[in-house]
């Protein structure tokens, strides 16, 4: 049962607690900005006419590199997948288990687009391979590279990419 009489702000236990929240979110205002300049989810391709944003999800294992967007049947318009191979090296992706028409960008380490393969066809198995070494590649709903004017020699813009 609750006692009126009893004032919880002089307790050491709720001042404790009062320290501690105040220092909690003093952190938080400091830590955030931090956080919104290393935010993963953003992505921009800049072409020669354009800044163009995408929220993408950033895959970097053998496991997630390996599925990919198998089996996802719609994509935003202005979303996409982004591999990291954390190293450049002559990739090759393929269509298996994939429904819907996706756009490959083959990126260097340094963000420059060095091939496109555009509107890659769902479940087709035919090797797409980059045009050389590429550290990322950027997969978007098939079509848009060419709806947006995106080239080969566009940058890209990401967290990981110096």
């Amino acid at each position: 049962m609750f006692n009126s009489n009893i004032s919880l702000a002089h307790t050491p236990r709720t001042r404790s607690f009062a320290r501690n929240l105040a220092a909690f979110v003093a952190v938080s205002f400091i830590a955030m900005p931090l956080a919104a300049c290393s935010d993963e989810s953003r992505l921009v391709i800049q072409s020669a006419t354009r800044e163009q944003p995408f929220s993408v999800e950033v895959v970097d294992t053998n496991a997630t590199r390996r599925r990919g967007l198998m089996y996802v049947q719609e994509l935003a318009p202005d979303a996409g997948m982004l591999f990291d191979f954390e190293a450049g090296r002559p990739v090759s992706f393929w269509m298996r288990n994939t429904f819907i028409p996706l756009d490959m960008l083959f990126i260097t380490a340094d963000g420059v687009v060095k091939n496109i393969h555009v509107n890659a066809r769902p479940h087709d198995e035919t090797s797409i391979p980059s045009d050389g070494p590429v550290q990322f590649v950027l997969e978007i709903p098939g079509g848009r590279t060419v709806e947006l004017g995106i080239e080969a020699g566009d940058t890209i813009e990401h967290a990981r990419i110096k």
